[in-house]
């Protein structure tokens, strides 16, 4: 069985920062994509970032490029969104996904889900 748990949400000031890890299991070590979106109430999922298998590249969505990066730890089987420079906007439930084969941001083109954990930013 396929499972991902993220953790790491919480509430966070305006220009702080916040590290979300989505632990896999159930996947062949290090040999698929995940992707971070973000969802707020009443709209779909947003994706936001992503990592290849093996690390092989990450892409961002311009929103959030240059503040949040994404890794991963493959020994223990672990993706990370490290977030800086926090914003009202990035207020939002945080999902990783995973697939075997796809490399992108769309979000219903990913099998795997979590559900998610909550950030709040206030000023």
């Amino acid at each position: 069985e396929v499972q991902l748990v993220e953790s790491g949400g919480g509430s966070v000031q305006v220009g702080g920062s916040l590290r979300l890890s989505c632990v896999v299991s159930g996947l062949p070590s290090d040999d698929y994509v995940v992707g971070w979106f973000r969802q707020v109430p009443g709209k779909e999922p947003l994706g936001i970032a992503c990592i290849g298998r093996h690390e092989s590249s990450e892409f961002y969505r311009d929103i959030v490029e240059g503040r949040f990066t994404v890794s991963r730890d493959s020994a223990k089987n672990t993706v990370y969104l490290q977030m800086d420079s926090l914003r009202l906007e990035d207020t939002a439930v945080y999902r990783c996904a995973a697939d075997l084969f796809y490399y992108g941001l769309d979000g219903d083109a990913y099998e795997y889900w979590g559900q998610g954990t909550a950030v709040t930013v206030s000023s």
